[in-house]
């Protein structure tokens, strides 16, 4: 397997986990198999069996094999990565893609076009220059391609629809794919069947297993079939019937584990009895509560998007109906001025199989730009029509209003919603939450996601079950520590790589005497620079505070033998000068900068806006119990009724924003009045009665308070007539670090195996860097440590630990940069980031923070005779092995 090529890719597409496990297996199958057409395909089957034993079948003509991986781990992504590998480390030019359905194959077509949101291709260098060409079931029969030249010169992928063939086929017609075409000479069927490399890749395989259409496919006899799906199994009647050419599987259940999915749950009230509703009751009821749970999941999504700075969501809801019938009648009721005073009216659409013509065309658009902001849409009513290929990430609340049982409820709904708008869970519950409105089948839907057959729960991981080691604990003493115990010799670590350590300072009985100096040394952190402990009168300060500390301590509480400690007074000066000596040059001295107002200090609020738009919270009347599926976590969304009085309704909001710490009533009243009298204008411009205005503001009083309050941060002011820059402390004596490790210390001049597991490993066999032992984030951070050893200029580094540096970018959050170097001329701050997010907003925050603290920090060094400081903000693209400090940072420092 081409393990650097494998890595490469899963890099530069940013491949999830289970995605860059599927390309090294299909690595490894590329590698097994002999891919042509001449290929022995029960041998085939054995070579495969021999690496992968629970893949029992090709089921095919040809070698094909089943990638399962859930909805929403990304299998468009999945393909391109494929692509690319099997063209650059297997020299095959011809795909031959298979999209189940219409809505697919668009999908398809709109992802592997260039210069698209979601292009596959993004991040392959080598598809720049010359993209692949795109072959269509709309335009193949046109010939350009062939005539061109086109098809015979870098990739081909071919992209088709199987629901096209195979109502070809039924309809007992030659399908026109096999049909001669008068622009090339032959059937593109025939064209297809000489390509001597041809791949066939199946997304949403189970669709069409045993389709006419693909019994007409097979005659194309590709040299290898890839599929992918998320559900490997073909119902037969009331039974499932497993895929038996599954080699590997990422189910769901795994993917809700690793946060690559929302988290399903199920609501309804407390003490909820389904009996004591009819059946429009019921209905009704579900309709209202699920636009609760909508409007308060916007809210939320607004308050996460701009406390981090992020574009805003648009939730919407989805509804399953009976049939086109009640499809149409659920719309005349939400968009009714009864239904919440019609707030609705022009954002509701119906998806169903009776629309045609420009009614289907114009809710087919809505329905795909749904995600969009100025997309008005906020709930969808489909009846059976959406299907596998409907990616929206804004999916939230769920109300299902069709019978069915419990586990076609918990497969059917959460399949459509369960992708992240921003790609990772937050950490916030309502924004990695979707909901499902279910409260007759409550309880069913619980037991059916607690049964260990559920999807929920089950699942087995085929493929690359490595056994993993128990993590061992790493506890990197810096190399200060180490000269102080006397550690001597050379340090081995797993790869036989040595570092060599110094010849001892100390003789055993020096050595705890040595480290009472080194914590008097903390001490005396507030000079100036490390280099200030060499001075006369420091080093006879530091011998007194040892003298006074022996003669302290006749048991020693902070000694184990206080005996050690009688020395004569040449011995203990001999003793401080070393440890003086060995701090300066195994410390990297940073300041600890503080920056102080001078003068009289005036802060507040500039007068802003409010912006409310987002806000159609409705009054409630009940709680409403929210269950997670896979956790059985528990929350309640209160929808209580009993609202309390107050003189003004802006009271309720100005009340709960008093009880912010950075807010002053007495500076801020008329304010926090103005804003809150905002919001209060806005609930009265769709609420119909003060009693529903009251209702809202007092059992959404947090919530609302909070959006106010984000909204005031970003008009915080403070000034001063002027600032004093404090150093408080001129050096940092080093602190023990602890890690967890999966395996034995590594060499850090090899890179693992698998990049994946770069953040459970640790590294040694340092030369320069101050901790004998150290962690990395990415294999960027790993060839930067390499740079820095290689480097004859650097004279030492390390990675600062949390709280080491504190440069304060925000108000309440501080940023440690990657790397602490020091050269001979100058010392560095550097931070390695992935190249795709450098222009972010808060990596140019904490750039601007650290530039401020390099400013501050050279003109406190320069006075005490040190080095400047400079930050370097490096991306990983451009961090290689042969690059130098001094390139690095005449390119990449940031001014």
């Amino acid at each position: 397997m081409n393990e650097k090529l494998v890595r490469s890719i899963s890099a530069r597409m940013s491949l999830r986990t289970p995605q860059a496990d599927s390309l090294g297996i299909l690595a490894d199958v590329a590698d097994t198999v002999t891919l042509n057409k001449t290929t022995d395909v029960m041998a085939a089957l054995e070579q495969i069996k021999a690496l992968y034993p629970h893949v029992e079948e090709f089921e095919r003509e040809f070698p094909s094999l089943c990638f399962a991986l859930a909805t929403g781990v990304g299998k468009t992504r999945l393909m391109g990565a494929f692509i690319a590998y099997l063209h650059l480390a297997k020299g095959m030019n011809n795909f031959f893609v298979l999209a189940p359905n219409l809505t697919i194959y668009n999908k398809l077509i709109t992802d592997f076009t260039p210069n698209t949101p979601k292009y596959v291709f993004q991040g392959i260098g080598e598809f720049v220059h010359q993209y692949p060409n795109i072959i269509t079931g709309d335009n193949y029969n046109q010939g350009q391609h062939l005539q061109s030249g086109a098809l015979f010169e870098g990739i081909n992928v071919n992209i088709f629809n199987i629901s096209k063939i195979n109502s070809e086929v039924r309809g007992g017609k030659t399908p026109r794919i096999k049909r001669l075409s008068e622009y090339i000479g032959q059937s593109y069927f025939d064209y297809l069947v000489s390509l001597p490399d041809l791949t066939l890749i199946m997304d949403e395989s189970h669709r069409y297993r045993a389709t006419a259409g693909v019994r007409v496919l097979n005659e194309l006899k590709p040299v290898l079939g890839l599929e992918l799906t998320a559900t490997p199994q073909v119902e037969a009647g009331a039974k499932s019937v497993p895929f038996k050419n599954v080699i590997y599987s990422y189910p769901l259940y795994q993917a809700m584990q690793d946060g690559f999915v929302k988290e399903p749950a199920v609501a309804t009230r407390e003490n909820f009895n389904a009996d004591n509703y009819t059946e429009g009751q019921l209905e009704r009821l579900k309709l209202e509560d699920g636009i609760l749970v909508h409007e308060e999941t916007k809210v939320e999504l607004e308050v996460y998007a701009r406390e981090h700075h992020l574009p805003i969501i648009k939730p919407f809801v989805l509804i399953v109906a009976v049939d086109t019938e009640h499809a149409n009648a659920l719309l005349a009721t939400m968009e009714d001025a009864a239904f919440f005073g019609g707030k609705y009216k022009g954002k509701v659409i119906t998806v169903h199989s009776n629309q045609r013509g420009e009614e289907k065309d114009e809710t087919i658009e809505q329905l795909m730009s749904v995600e969009k902001a100025d997309n008005p849409v906020e709930i969808v009513i489909h009846v059976n029509m959406l299907k596998e290929g409907w990616d929206v990430t804004n999916l939230y609340t769920i109300i299902p209003l069709r019978a069915a049982n419990s586990r076609t409820l918990v497969e059917q709904s959460i399949g459509r919603g369960l992708r992240l708008p921003y790609g990772k869970r937050t950490g916030v519950e309502a924004v990695d939450r979707l909901t499902i409105i279910a409260h007759d089948h409550f309880q069913a839907i619980i037991d059916e996601a607690r049964d260990p057959n559920s999807i929920i729960r089950r699942g087995v991981l085929i493929g690359r079950d490595v056994a993993r080691a128990a993590k061992q604990v790493v506890t990197a003493q810096p190399v200060i520590l180490q000269t102080l115990a006397g550690t001597a010799g050379n340090e081995a670590n797993s790869a036989g790589t040595t570092r060599l350590v110094a010849t001892p300072l100390f003789q055993p009985e020096e050595t705890q005497t040595a480290r009472v100096v080194y914590d008097i040394v903390r001490e005396l952190e507030h000079l100036p620079s490390s280099r200030q402990l060499a001075k006369e009168e420091v080093r006879q300060y530091i011998v007194t505070r040892a003298t006074d500390i022996t003669h302290a301590s006749p048991q020693g509480t902070l000694i184990d033998d206080p005996n050690a400690l009688t020395m004569e007074k040449e011995q203990l000066e001999s003793v401080v000068e070393r440890v003086v000596q060995a701090v300066i040059e195994k410390t990297i001295d940073i300041p600890r900068i503080v920056v102080q107002p001078k003068g009289e200090v005036t802060w507040g609020y500039e007068d802003f806006e409010l912006e409310v738009s987002g806000i159609q919270l409705q009054p409630v009347s009940e709680e409403l119990l929210v269950q997670h599926l896979r956790t059985d976590q528990r929350l309640r969304i209160h929808l209580g009724s009993g609202v309390t009085a107050v003189q003004r309704l802006e009271d309720y909001l100005v009340f709960a924003l008093m009880e912010y710490p950075d807010i002053s009533y007495d500076d801020h009243a008329d304010l926090l009045y103005k804003l809150s009298g905002e919001v209060v204008r806005h609930l009265q411009s769709y609420l119909s009665t003060p009693e529903d205005v009251a209702n809202v503001l007092q059992y959404n009083q947090q919530r609302l308070a909070e959006l106010i309050h984000i909204q005031m941060k970003q008009h915080y002011y403070e000034r001063a007539t002027e600032y004093e820059v404090r150093i408080i402390k001129g050096f940092t004596t080093l602190k023990s670090n602890t890690y967890a490790a999966s395996e034995a210390v590594r060499d850090f001049r090899q890179p693992p195996a698998d990049l994946r597991n770069m953040s459970s490993l640790v590294f040694g066999g340092f030369l320069k860097c101050l901790y004998p032992q150290q962690k990395f984030d990415s294999d960027a951070e790993r060839r930067f440590a390499v740079i820095c050893e290689n480097d004859p200029s650097v004279r030492k580094w390390f990675k600062p630990a949390k709280g080491q540096l504190q440069i304060h970018y925000r108000s309440d959050q501080s940023y440690e940069p990657d790397f602490v170097v020091e050269t001979e001329a100058e010392k560095i701050l550097a931070e390695t980031k992935a190249a795709n997010e450098v222009a972010s907003q808060d990596v140019q925050d904490k750039a601007a923070a650290a530039i401020q603290w390099c400013k501050h920090a050279t003109a406190h060094e320069l006075a005490v005779g040190g080095k400047p400081w400079r930050y370097v903000l490096v991306p990983h693209t451009s961090v290689q092995e042969n690059m130098t400090m001094q390139g690095l940072a005449a390119t990449f420092t940031v001014k």
